[in-house]
């Protein structure tokens, strides 16, 4: 008997849980934070070498988009972060249960998403 499988996958259609979500937002944060890793190093060098290049950092970190993607970058720490402590609990085997674990993602968006503007409404 011939199964009748889809040729291609409708991706808008597809509906992941939250849970699910969770987990592809927190591997992309971590390629995200791995990647940003040599930005990041490179303006600490220059903020740290020499007292004009404080100021070029301060005057770069001013603009607007800058600020933004830094609030992105700190937005993908905390989510790794809280979704990292997740998933340590997850592999102790607590949190298993279907409405445990929808709860503790949601819980996970909305910390991250609530300390992110929090620390980054402190640092604009």
């Amino acid at each position: 008997m011939e199964k009748k499988r889809p040729k291609h996958l409708d991706l808008p259609k597809i509906r992941l849980p939250i849970p699910g979500i969770i987990s592809i937002l927190h591997r992309i944060s971590g390629v995200v934070l791995f990647l940003a890793i040599p930005v990041v190093l490179w303006l600490l060098h220059g903020s740290l070498s020499s007292e004009t290049q404080f100021d070029a950092f301060k005057s770069f970190i001013a603009y607007p988009v800058v600020k933004l993607a830094l609030i992105g970058l700190l937005w993908a720490y905390l989510h790794h972060a809280c979704a990292g402590i997740r998933f340590l609990f997850l592999d102790v085997h607590k949190g298993l249960e279907l409405e445990t674990a929808r709860n503790t993602a949601k819980a996970v968006l909305v910390v991250s998403l609530a300390l992110t503007a929090i620390i980054g409404g402190v640092l604009w």
